[in-house]
């Protein structure tokens, strides 16, 4: 195992949490439209008490996703956390009220009423998909930070990173590919939660009145994730130079990598047939209730893909632009030989936790 390879692995490692974190936000795209699929206060209790069995699953992959990336990867952790700390912020604070409405939304005596925490499941459940989102965008359109590595000697201010303006990561927000990419995420998020209620929820109103909302989600889905898509791949990429680690500018460099890495395309395409596959059964078939599977199979490759392309062949995954050479790439802000070394044997505990996750899913379900 060269040092090389480990990058390479660790990288793919952090894709595939990413990619399972997307998958996993159909607790946000339910919550959403609670109000939508549910007509009734029995209604909305149902895709309520279906969606809060699975919500812990949703916020530990969310925090191991981090946790991966900071001990993989620790000066993207230190850039991007500890720089666009208010984008990050908003994205925790809430999932802080999703964890909260599920626990007081039926306690007696609570002080804000069973309606606004609903309230705040249906927030969190735009304002999470949607800055995740954007935030997954900036690996394709970059980030406005500076990283001073010599600062580190400076005891006065030991500072790698910095963020080049003072709003705290929240600039990328008025990048409008960011949004797009978001508001995708967000119609994507939606998309697979009205598949997992149907799935779960033994409801007939509840199943119809899904179907239609199905594809109320999957067109602007379809028109904002295609528009990002197509003018990534149209577009200039940040490149590497594998001898010197200069960053600069490749015409199609996207692209590129999705055809030099050839297994990426294929991933990409078995992924929009699955998730096609499990939205037009889903919406013209009222017996087939199982969409969610091909169609989570096909977004956790689609996602996995994408991450990776931002990642290999030579490309910063995480791009300044406001300096370019300080752009991250999976060699110059990777942990030591000897860290990623010993966190591969660790990794090798990874298929014991999805079995498990997936035992734990069984039980709640049986219920």
């Amino acid at each position: 195992m060269t040092y090389s390879f480990l990058q390479q692995y660790w990288w793919f490692i952090v894709s595939l949490l990413g990619a399972l974190l997307v998958f996993l936000m159909f607790v946000q795209g339910a919550n959403s439209l609670v109000y939508s699929l549910g007509r009734t206060e029995e209604g909305q209790r149902k895709v309520l008490e279906s969606t809060g069995r699975k919500w812990e699953i949703t916020f530990t992959t969310l925090v191991t996703f981090g946790g991966a990336f900071f001990a993989s990867f620790p000066l993207f952790y230190s850039t991007s956390f500890g720089g666009a700390y208010w984008l990050w912020m908003i994205i925790l604070f809430s999932f802080v009220l999703q964890a909260v409405s599920y626990e007081f939304q039926h306690r007696r005596g609570n002080l804000l009423g069973t309606r606004t925490y609903r309230w705040f499941l249906i927030l969190n459940g735009i304002i999470g998909p949607l800055l995740l989102g954007g935030a997954v965008a900036t690996f394709f359109d970059g980030s406005n930070f500076i990283v001073e590595k010599a600062s580190l000697t400076d005891l006065s201010a030991p500072v790698i990173s910095r963020w080049a303006n003072a709003s705290a990561g929240l600039d990328a927000l008025l990048d409008p590919w960011n949004l797009i990419l978001g508001l995708a995420v967000m119609f994507l998020a939606r998309i697979l939660g009205i598949l997992y209620i149907i799935n779960n929820v033994d409801d007939e109103d509840i199943r119809s009145r899904g179907s239609v909302r199905l594809v109320g989600s999957t067109v602007p889905f379809l028109v904002l994730f295609l528009a990002f898509f197509i003018r990534t791949l149209l577009k200039e990429g940040y490149a590497v130079d594998a001898s010197t680690g200069v960053v600069f500018m490749e015409p199609l460099k996207y692209l590129h990598n999705y055809l030099q890495l050839w297994p990426l395309s294929v991933l990409t395409v078995i992924g929009v047939v699955l998730l096609l596959y499990g939205i037009v059964r889903t919406v013209l078939s009222k017996s087939y209730v199982r969409g969610i599977w091909p169609a989570g199979i096909g977004v956790v490759l689609v996602v996995l893909s994408l991450l990776l392309c931002a990642g290999l062949g030579g490309t910063a995954y995480y791009p300044s632009n406001a300096d370019l050479q300080s752009s991250l790439t999976i060699a110059n802000s990777c942990s030591s030989e000897f860290t990623l070394r010993t966190m591969f044997y660790v990794s090798l505990l990874v298929p014991f936790v999805f079995a498990y996750i997936a035992y734990v899913w069984r039980v709640m379900d049986r219920k």
